[in-house]
């Protein structure tokens, strides 16, 4: 009996577990929209709120300039940012190519985007079976992130009922 046990094993050891984990959160702070499976995920969301949480912890503090702060407050900035640099690798790379420090991004961006936000900064919604190998699916995605809209479709000028002839054909008989 697994009694007072938490967190999924993944049939893996420790270390290959906790790099897993490490490069989804990766990916998840550097995306911030992933696909993976559902127990990936519900893991995922573990790690992702906890590294959120240390730096909002910070508040104001997280995201306001180095020169600003005073000698304290440039110390405790610098201790959650070495946590969470313990945690994640340091650098990311966008989709777009650029490359993206993870420990500022979460320091600055999403701490400041959470300030308000008492907990659950993640949201897993699920997708259905894969095909390779029906393993459930799922998207997780920080709350507010922005939707992608699709474009949109240009209208016709002129709409016909069904049933009805076209105008061209109205007046030429």
């Amino acid at each position: 009996m697994r009694h007072r046990i938490d967190g999924r094993q993944f049939g893996r050891d420790t270390s290959h577990r906790r790099a897993m984990l490490r490069n989804l959160a990766a990916n998840l702070i550097t995306h911030e929209r992933i696909v993976t499976t559902d127990a990936k995920a519900k893991e995922l969301r573990r790690v992702a709120e906890g590294l959120i949480t240390k730096a909002k912890r910070l508040g104001p503090v997280a995201f306001t300039g180095h020169a600003e702060l005073s000698e304290k407050d440039r110390a405790r900035r610098l201790h959650v940012a070495r946590l969470l640099g313990a945690y994640l690798p340091r650098w990311g790379v966008q989709a777009d190519g650029v490359k993206k420090d993870l420990v500022e991004k979460v320091l600055t961006e999403l701490a400041k985007r959470f300030t308000e936000r008492p907990g659950g900064y993640t949201r897993i919604v699920k997708l259905g079976a894969r095909r390779g190998d029906a393993a459930s699916m799922s998207i997780i995605e920080f709350v507010d992130t922005p939707e992608f809209e699709p474009k949109a479709v240009p209208e016709k000028a002129e709409s016909v009922a069904v049933g009805e002839p076209a105008a061209g054909a109205a007046a030429a008989g």
